[in-house]
């Protein structure tokens, strides 16, 4: 059976960054995605862009998802958003704290993804589809892993329907996460998150910004290669496509991949999945 997938872009600044993600996306909807996601800057930064993104979307016909952060906001300026996405359609939103901006010292009156969901549930009732992060290697921020997944379970009883992990390279580390949650008694789809890697000092920098680890083998593979750009991305597809089958084999609902705009990392991993899933047995 051909898995659920959805697909992440973030909102380009120039116009030639516009016409690149117009191209990825014509490509990438071969894939069927259940929604198209649209990242959201530090205290709304992007705001005008991910609208754009996301009505564009909605406008070819595609499920539009734009990502919305409630720290360093308001519930007047939330308010306001979450009005424009109904009046454009839009019925999915990814609700998350997000970050303050650099140099901005006050929190706002939300403090917690918990707080987003409520306030969105209040004000719109059922009619948006609630995706919340999740993070299968702890949030780099809580205390501790029991503290962690308190906090998810808090957003999903406050409304969310579903979840979406931040990515990840272990996938045990996926697979302990769902059964504590489930444990919790969590019942919502948790969706893995999935990195495709084109490059290894930028994703190095990145995963060690946000928390995911990567395998200490992973690293020393990646560092074996030196500048073998093509070498490193052959390496990479093989890795993450290899996870991606084994999450799949191990239950997971869908998979959702952060393209980073670019289209054939993920195409070529979705190209070999189905090859593996026609392939006789």
């Amino acid at each position: 059976m051909k898995p659920k997938l959805s697909i992440e872009f973030f909102p380009p600044q120039t116009p030639e960054g516009v016409e690149k993600l117009r191209a990825a996306r014509v490509r990438l909807a071969a894939l069927g995605p259940e929604f198209f996601s649209v990242t959201f800057g530090a205290g709304g930064s992007t705001r005008e862009r991910t609208f754009a993104v996301a009505k564009e979307i909605a406008a070819e016909g595609h499920r539009a998802a734009p990502h919305l952060s409630c720290i360093g906001s308001t519930r007047a300026r939330v308010r306001e958003i979450i009005g424009d996405y109904m009046r454009a359609g839009i019925r999915r939103i990814v609700a998350l704290r997000g970050d303050l901006p650099s140099g901005m010292a006050e929190t706002g009156e939300f403090r917690h993804a918990v707080d987003l969901v409520e306030f969105i549930r209040a004000e719109t009732g059922d009619h948006f589809h609630i995706d919340v992060a999740a993070y299968p290697e702890w949030h780099p921020q809580a205390r501790a892993p029991a503290d962690d997944l308190a906090a998810f379970a808090r957003k999903i009883e406050a409304g969310a329907d579903s979840a979406i992990t931040q990515y990840f390279y272990n996938a045990d580390a996926y697979f302990h996460f769902v059964d504590a949650a489930r444990a919790r008694g969590v019942d919502v789809p948790i969706v893995p998150g999935v990195m495709p890697i084109g490059g290894f000092s930028r994703l190095a920098r990145f995963s060690d910004a946000c928390g995911a680890e990567l395998p200490r083998w992973m690293r020393r593979k990646f560092e074996s290669f030196g500048d073998d750009g093509e070498a490193i991305r052959a390496f990479g597809l093989d890795v993450v496509t290899g996870l991606c089958a084994r999450l799949l084999a191990g239950g997971a609902p869908g998979l959702h991949f952060y393209t980073m705009n670019q289209s054939e990392p993920t195409l070529e991993i979705c190209r070999r999945l189905s090859e593996m899933e026609g392939a006789p047995r």
